[in-house]
């Protein structure tokens, strides 16, 4: 059946009055692309690989990596105010698009993929989570997780759980076979941004509008540490792939990094000129990339604390970023409606 009609400044409108308003960067400058275009400026170190213009017809506000280990490939998938869930296939140093997958009523937020299973989920400003099979990019389940009650998703490392952050403060924790809330873990605090499961399942985090950072342990459900961390929203956070660490992203222009089993502050990291709206940890933890409204998209190493590469490549706020399996690749999506792919080296 055919779709609600929404005009893109209302759901851009929607978006923005839970979420704020991002400030504006600076114009940066950048080359004139086809839609399509491969750019293999360099092999051996930081490049521009590939750019796909107009991936959507809306900000693309999230994005995620995962293998296709059926076909040789790398699958990713995007999330758009276009109210369009995206499958793509990277191969070959290209992006192909799969699937454009129908079902939300409004913008998508966030999307993830499975870490065992060839399933993505997604979530809407509808207040459905959606399940996609990733190999016939069938709907496989929606779920009615309630009004803002499902910002931000992350699929458990055993994918046998989805965790959503709610505008209540609280993280709900679905059954991905039964598509059912099993329980809820709660911060007592505000709209949560952001959350993440640590790698090796112990954990899981939370960043909330107001700044503050809450880890959970998962297996008892108690509330470890309550962190405060920032002055303004946490957008993102993200755990080392050893789960020792963990990284945040806030509204303030700053990254922090903590040492999760003691709660400290071992890090606090600026070079952003606006917002950050995104972080993600490589597979090899000894890095990790940041994105900003500022349009820029940052690599830093982890021993360091220091940034080694910038990208200035995107014309628009960019909102998300991943690696893909073993770190030889970002992917990178903001308001420009715009995909990149970056070489890395490794």
């Amino acid at each position: 059946m055919p779709r609600p009609f929404l005009s893109s400044s209302l759901r851009v409108a929607v978006a923005r009055s839970l979420a704020s308003e991002v400030q504006r960067g600076s114009e940066a400058s950048c080359l004139a692309f086809s839609p399509s275009s491969l750019v293999k400026e360099m092999t051996n170190q930081y490049s521009i690989l590939f750019k796909q213009e107009q991936a959507h017809d809306d900000a693309i506000w999230s994005v995620a990596w995962g293998t296709n280990k059926k076909e040789n490939s790398e699958t990713v998938v995007t999330g758009s105010l276009d109210d369009l869930v995206k499958v793509w296939k990277w191969r070959d140093e290209r992006l192909d698009l799969q699937w454009s997958l129908e079902g939300h009523q409004l913008g998508v937020v966030s999307v993830d993929i499975s870490h065992t299973l060839p399933i993505a989920a997604s979530s809407s400003l509808d207040a459905h989570i959606r399940l996609w099979d990733l190999e016939n990019g069938k709907q496989i389940k929606s779920i009615d997780a309630g009004p803002v009650d499902a910002w931000t998703l992350a699929f458990s490392p055993d994918s046998q759980y989805l965790a959503t952050g709610t505008h209540v403060g609280k993280v709900n924790i679905f059954g991905v076979e039964s598509g059912k809330k099993e329980y809820s873990l709660d911060t007592r605090g505000k709209f949560i941004l952001s959350i993440a499961y640590s790698p090796d399942g112990k954990y899981l985090a939370s960043g909330a509008i107001d700044g503050i950072i809450n880890i959970f342990d998962i297996a008892t459900g108690k509330l470890l540490h309550t962190l405060e961390g920032h002055a303004m929203p946490i957008r993102s956070l993200t755990f080392s792939p050893d789960s020792q660490l963990l990284v945040t992203a806030s509204d303030d222009g700053y990254i922090k990094i903590y040492d999760v089993q003691h709660a400290n502050l071992a890090g606090t990291l600026s070079g952003h000129a606006s917002w950050v709206l995104n972080v993600a940890f490589c597979p090899d933890d000894t890095h990790f990339v940041s994105s900003s409204s500022d349009k820029s998209v940052k690599v830093w190493d982890v021993g360091t604390r220091t940034c080694v590469h910038t990208f200035f490549d995107h014309q628009d706020q960019v909102w998300g970023v991943k690696y893909n399996g073993n770190g030889s690749k970002i992917v990178s999506v903001g308001d420009d409606q715009e995909i990149h792919i970056y070489d890395c080296p490794i």
